[in-house]
């Protein structure tokens, strides 16, 4: 069976295996765009060589990952800002209540109260009160004023790390990375 096309060339057999009903659709594509239909590509697959005796010919799937080489090239110093503060308002949560919890932790081994012991027997009960300085309130306040630094800091690092890796990326052409498709 064999088909022309409207400017009198022969369209080529059908491929084998085709069923009648594929064949008449096949028919209607090739009359409607007025040529041989051809079979959509998959981009996953390669056309596989001539097939030798006893091999099946067709398309044979691409063996691995697909890779992508990319480079950053530029970051985002505002998008930094944002993510470096909002990094470090947890890492400050995070030291306060560590502080809180080591406090606890500390009274309930009686650490505080055998330290205090220890320096009222070698005679120095009058030079130091150590729970003055360890008192819960006392030691919270320097763990929320460390936090706080700790916010500021640690914000301020990041977003001068951005335009520092900006310039520096701008002169060297940035980070490269390979990134695939696993």
């Amino acid at each position: 069976m064999s088909s022309t096309t409207p400017d009198g060339a022969s369209a080529p057999p059908p491929p084998p295996g085709d069923d009648s009903r594929t064949q008449t659709l096949r028919q209607g594509l090739e009359d409607r765009i007025g040529g041989p239909a051809q079979p959509p590509r998959d981009t996953a697959v390669h056309e596989a060589a001539p097939a030798g005796p006893g091999e099946a010919a067709g398309p044979t799937p691409v063996v691995g990952p697909r890779r992508v080489r990319l480079s950053v090239s530029r970051i985002d110093p505002w998008s930094v800002m944002k993510l470096s503060f909002l990094l470090s308002v947890a890492i400050g949560i995070m030291i306060v209540v560590a502080a809180a919890l080591a406090w606890f932790v500390l009274d309930r081994m009686h650490v505080f109260a055998s330290v205090e012991e220890l320096l009222i027997s070698i005679g120095s009960p009058e030079f130091l009160e150590l729970l003055d300085y360890v008192a819960f309130d006392r030691v919270m306040s320097f763990a929320t004023i460390v936090a706080v630094f700790d916010v500021l800091l640690l914000t301020a690092m990041g977003t001068i790390m951005a335009f520092l890796y900006n310039i520096t990326a701008a002169l060297v052409g940035g980070l490269h990375l390979t990134l695939t498709d696993d």
